[in-house]
């Protein structure tokens, strides 16, 4: 489903055994310059996913009241809302919206100008997504009605206008009176894309409406169509366990599941650094926790890259697409593990900030040596990174200038149309 003001495709290049693939953002104007990734997005929504391994009855107003609830800051130990952004957060960027503050400002008009109060939404029971989105049975209006659900929650939160909070409830009940499973190859992919969105909306409602009546229905569905798949990891390339430590970790915190959400942190802690590589690791990068690789076999993890240095990834040279995704999970899953008092992004910011700087400067214009994927790779960040930058550098004051120029040079950004949205709104300077 495309919800933004402007969609940019293009074409990415040969990347060892995976064809020709492309990148789709959903844009506000001026945001972004095209980027090459994996994912093919027309107007219809298509999808080519990751191959990184071989309307109901029943749904009920919010009826929410001009004032956004204050609840329960916390229950069974977690905060609420604490998916992502808690309330300090959110109310900042509420009130630079509400002063007219760029770039804040400029991002809310283009998600309010996408955003729609109809609550439309496309439900399935068996959302069937195989490689390359071959076949696509629902699994782009599955991603997309997430992220819709949690761009009208935010324009909710913005104006207090029920029709969005409203908006939100209905597409969230029509899916959790529908969904059973996801089948084919790229079900776990899909249930991460998807479970993270639908835990960052679902957060967001729940912790500041009123009334959420079928709350406890999109509950039994997140627990039995998705953490089941969530809790087992992967043991494909690194982005996709890390997009779907971040659903654990957001969907943990909105069941108010400890156990689930100290399984998320264990991922991301073994995950992470696999993923990126510090010289500090030794000769070789870390394999991920029980999946041991050494030898060849380590080699062609990491796409035929043989030299190491601080901040290259395992995925660098398979994409840049692929690899700020995996950044921009991992990103997500530390910032909500912040707000639940772990502080995931103190154990690791040397390496995360080395991988954003990495890159960025490639992003730039920067010559890349023979050494690095043979001379020659395929660029391609989108709008990621928002979250991470403010993290590393708004709050805990590292210097990360390529980063920065990067950045500015892109915003303001929306929808990647799969698990990321309105990020230079929400996270852009914010100190809370």
């Amino acid at each position: 489903m495309n919800r933004g003001t402007r969609i940019w495709l293009a074409a990415g290049g040969a990347l060892l055994t995976v064809g020709a693939l492309a990148l789709v953002w959903t844009n506000a104007p001026g945001a972004l310059r095209p980027a090459g990734t994996h994912w093919a997005a027309g107007a219809s929504g298509s999808s080519a996913d990751d191959d990184g391994s071989a309307g109901p009855s029943g749904s009920a107003s919010a009826s929410a009241s001009a004032s956004a609830s204050a609840g329960p800051s916390a229950h069974s130990g977690f905060v609420h809302p604490g998916v992502l952004l808690d309330r300090a957060q959110l109310d900042f960027m509420r009130g630079k919206v509400q002063a007219g503050a760029q770039p804040w400002a400029s991002a809310y008009n283009a998600l309010r100008s996408s955003a729609s109060p109809s609550g439309a939404a496309t439900p399935r029971a068996d959302v069937d997504c195989g490689s390359h989105s071959v076949p696509d049975n629902g699994c782009s209006d599955e991603r997309g009605d997430a992220l819709a659900a949690y761009g009208d929650a935010l324009v909710w939160y913005v104006t207090r206008d029920n029709r969005y909070a409203d908006a939100a409830i209905r597409i969230m009940d029509a899916w959790s009176a529908t969904l059973k499973t996801h089948t084919n190859s790229n079900a776990p992919l899909q249930t991460g894309w998807a479970g993270a969105g639908w835990a960052k909306a679902a957060e967001l409602i729940r912790s500041t409406v009123p009334a959420w009546p079928n709350a406890g229905r999109f509950a039994a569905m997140l627990r039995s169509a998705y953490l089941p798949v969530l809790l087992q990891g992967s043991g494909a390339n690194g982005n996709w366990e890390l997009i779907m430590t971040d659903a654990l970790m957001g969907i943990a915190v909105f069941l108010d599941d400890r156990t689930s959400f100290n399984r998320a942190v264990s991922l991301w802690r073994g995950r992470v650094p696999a993923y990126i590589y510090l010289k500090s690791d030794g000769p070789a990068p870390k394999s991920p926790p029980g999946r041991a690789k050494t030898g060849a076999s380590l080699t062609g993890y990491w796409f035929g890259q043989t030299t190491f240095v601080d901040g290259v990834a395992q995925e660098t040279c398979r994409d840049f697409g692929h690899t700020a995704m995996g950044f921009n999970a991992a990103f997500h899953a530390a910032e909500t593990a912040r707000i639940q008092g772990a502080d995931l992004w103190g154990e690791q910011k040397t390496r995360l900030a080395a991988g954003l700087e990495f890159h960025a400067s490639y992003e730039l214009g920067a010559a890349v040596p023979a050494w690095l994927c043979g001379g020659h790779v395929t660029l391609g960040t989108g709008g990621y990174w928002e979250v991470g930058y403010n993290a590393l550098h708004t709050r805990l004051g590292m210097d990360l200038p390529n980063t920065a120029k990067l950045l500015a040079s892109r915003r303001p950004v929306s929808s990647d149309n799969h698990s990321s949205a309105y990020e230079t709104l929400t996270s852009y300077a914010n100190p809370a």
